[in-house]
C-alpha cells in the first residue's frame, strides 16, 4: 500500500458510493487505474466491503447504549453466538479489565435498548451487565 493507496482508503470511507470518476479527479489518476487499485484493495483484504454511514438526522434518532459485561468464561463461546443474533446490537468487544465485554446498542426507544439488556442479561453465563447511554457524540469516524 503506498501514499495513493491510503488517500483512495479516506475517500471511500467518507463516502463509499462516489464515483470512481470522481476518485480519479482528485487523485489526479485515471479512472481505470482507480478502479484497479480498489480491485487490488479488496483482493488484497484491505477493503472487506462497501458500506453506508447514516445521515445525522437519523443517527440523533437512534439511542446508542454502551453495555459493560461481566461473563463466566466457561459461557463465553456461546453467549458470543447468542449476541451476534441480536440485530440491535451492533458490535462486541472482548476487552480487558474488570469486564470482559462491551457491546453497543442502537436502537430508536428505550424500551427497545430495554428489551436488548433483558435478552443479554439472559444469556447463560452472564453475571453483571453496566449500561452507559451515549448522550452525544463528538467525533464520529
Amino acid at each position: 500500500m503506498d501514499k495513493t493507496d491510503e488517500k483512495l482508503l479516506e475517500l471511500l470511507r467518507l463516502d463509499s458510493r462516489e464515483p470512481t470518476a470522481s476518485l480519479a479527479r482528485k487523485l489526479g489518476l485515471s479512472r481505470s487505474t482507480v478502479q484497479d487499485r480498489i480491485n487490488r484493495l479488496v483482493e488484497k483484504k484491505i477493503i472487506s466491503g462497501f458500506t453506508i454511514k447514516f445521515h445525522e438526522e437519523y443517527r440523533q434518532q437512534q439511542i446508542t447504549a454502551h453495555v459493560m459485561i461481566c461473563i463466566n468464561q466457561r459461557h463465553a463461546a456461546n453467549a458470543i453466538i447468542q449476541m451476534k443474533k441480536m440485530a440491535r446490537i451492533r458490535s462486541l468487544h472482548v476487552v480487558s479489565g474488570s469486564y470482559d465485554m462491551i457491546a453497543v446498542i442502537k436502537a430508536p426507544t428505550m424500551g427497545e435498548i430495554d428489551e436488548t439488556l433483558d435478552d443479554i442479561n439472559a444469556i447463560d453465563g452472564v453475571e453483571k451487565t453496566t449500561t452507559s447511554l451515549v448522550l452525544s457524540t463528538k467525533i464520529d469516524r
